[in-house]
């Protein structure tokens, strides 16, 4: 099929005409009429009265994104090859280097019936790497200025951030930037590297990268590979390596004889950590408690890692397919305009996983699905509200009260070997109570031990103010500071 149009694309280079091969300096002479991404750079500087080209700035100012923009320029050069038949279409650099318009194009042309030829054309990289004596064999990422998002940022490479244009990008790059380096990291910002009476560079520190006065269509943000621990301390990656080397052969004698089991009771143990914190709403705490419960994933996804299971990636990517799995009216199709419906999404999908699975939820208990090692209390609650909802539940609350008042005399009245159950039906009633109320048994619990903690160590105080002991202080003595310490609301929160 005879394509209706074809478009030529060529790069102007990183530098001035004399860095221009005579084949694309040919290119540009024969062409009937150039098109141009933006007049400002050297070479057309230079070619001025021998080249008739039209450029496309004024888009740029029409525009909000540069999303926007490229695609009107894509949609541009298309339509005049249509029309025109044969266009030469210019831009900086190398046409396959940072171009997102060459991009458009090349996705766009063929379905549109327009052939797509690209030339050549020296990208900015070489004079780059030849001007800051940057190894890219190191490791190096070329990135968008213009959409640059965290995770793309590995400090470990060298980072090569193109497209800067001007103030209010750099601005943004350089909060991007923030969140994985210090302020006070070194950047270059490296302005027509290679051109004559041209060339800008300028070393900063992070936070003064906005500060600089010239940035432009040739401007690019070098960042140095991170050799400080105190950057790499960040890094997920690091992590898994640390926690690697501590199982290795070379690693802790300890850590190394560690298996599943022996480390069960630590993942209990760090959570109720974690929950502390949060109660005493100390974030400091919590960030610390977050990292040792992370310490036990590792552990373990490594321990799992070494007998060919599975990594620490897997999870992660598991969880992810997870997240998106679950919510479709986040991430698909579907919708939910409160947290009812989102709740409905998320049940009908681990009904639809469970299936996947070969599990036939008519054929499975109704109680399944709660986890074993749950607190016994939390365990009840659970329990019960499942039942309840196949109502399997009291009518009234008022039934509950009688239950509990019945529970009790047959605690008060059962023989000795059979006091443990009685107790156990008492407490299971109460918990009951407790979902009746809607309120959570374990954290009204939780509350009752924290006042009670508060208000003895207020009797404890009283006690070293008055330099005496327990042994010397009578019950009464005791209970008076404990109604004090009451009326003063010590443990309330």
């Amino acid at each position: 099929m005879n394509p209706k149009g074809t478009i030529t694309v060529v790069g102007l280079g990183a530098g001035d005409l004399d860095q221009l091969p005579y084949g694309l300096y040919r290119t540009l002479k024969e062409a009937g009429h150039l098109y141009v991404r933006t007049s400002e750079h050297p070479v057309l500087a230079e070619l001025a009265g021998e080249v008739a080209y039209t450029a496309f700035d004024d888009i740029y100012e029409r525009h909000g994104s540069f999303d926007r923009v490229y695609a009107e320029i894509a949609e541009t050069l298309l339509a005049k090859a249509v029309e025109e038949k044969e266009v030469v279409y210019a831009v900086p650099g190398h046409p396959l280097v940072a171009e997102r318009t060459v991009q458009l194009l090349l996705q766009e042309g063929p379905g549109r019936g327009v052939q797509i030829e690209v030339g050549g054309g020296q990208s900015f990289l070489d004079p780059l790497f030849a001007r800051l004596r940057i190894d890219p064999i190191e490791g190096f990422a070329l990135l968008d200025g213009t959409a640059l998002q965290v995770g793309q940022v590995h400090p470990g490479l060298h980072t090569i951030i193109a497209q800067v244009y001007d103030k209010l990008v750099a601005s943004e790059v350089k909060l991007t930037l923030m969140e994985v380096l210090p302020d006070e990291y070194p950047v270059t910002v490296a302005t027509a590297v290679g051109v004559k009476d041209m060339e800008r560079i300028d070393t900063v520190p992070l936070y003064e990268l906005d500060r600089l006065d010239h940035f432009g269509n040739l401007t690019l943000v070098y960042v140095p590979q991170a050799k400080d621990e105190a950057v790499l301390y960040r890094q997920f990656s690091f992590l898994k390596d640390i926690v690697a080397t501590l199982r290795s052969p070379e690693g802790c004698p300890w850590d190394r004889e560690q298996t599943h089991q022996s480390i069960r009771k630590n993942l209990i143990e760090e959570t109720y950590e974690v929950l502390e914190t949060i109660d005493d709403e100390d974030p400091d705490a919590m960030c610390e408690e977050l990292g040792d419960l992370l310490m036990q994933i590792m552990l373990h996804s490594q321990m799992a890692a070494e007998e060919g299971y599975f990594t620490v990636d897997d999870v992660v990517a598991g969880l992810n397919q997870k997240l998106i799995r679950r919510h479709p009216h986040v991430f698909g199709d579907k919708s939910a305009d409160d947290a009812g419906e989102a709740l409905a999404n998320w049940q009908e999908i681990k009904a639809q996983e469970k299936a996947a699975k070969g599990i036939d939820p008519d054929r499975q208990s109704k109680l399944a699905g709660i986890p074993r090692d749950l607190p016994a209390l939390m365990y009840a609650y659970k329990l019960q509200k499942k039942a309840a909802q196949v109502g399997f539940d009291w009518d009234d609350v008022a039934d509950v009260y009688k239950k509990i008042e019945e529970e009790y005399q047959e605690l008060r009245t059962a023989p000795e070997e059979e006091r443990a159950g009685e107790l156990g039906d008492l407490l299971f009633a109460v918990v009951n109570l407790a979902r009746f109320l809607g309120l959570d048994p374990e954290e009204a619990l939780a509350l009752t031990n924290r006042k009670f903690t508060s208000r003895f160590a207020y009797i404890e105080k009283k006690l070293q103010e008055a330099g005496r002991s327990f042994d010397d202080t009578s019950l009464e003595e005791m209970d008076k500071w404990w109604e004090e310490a009451k009326r003063m609301g010590r443990g309330e929160k």
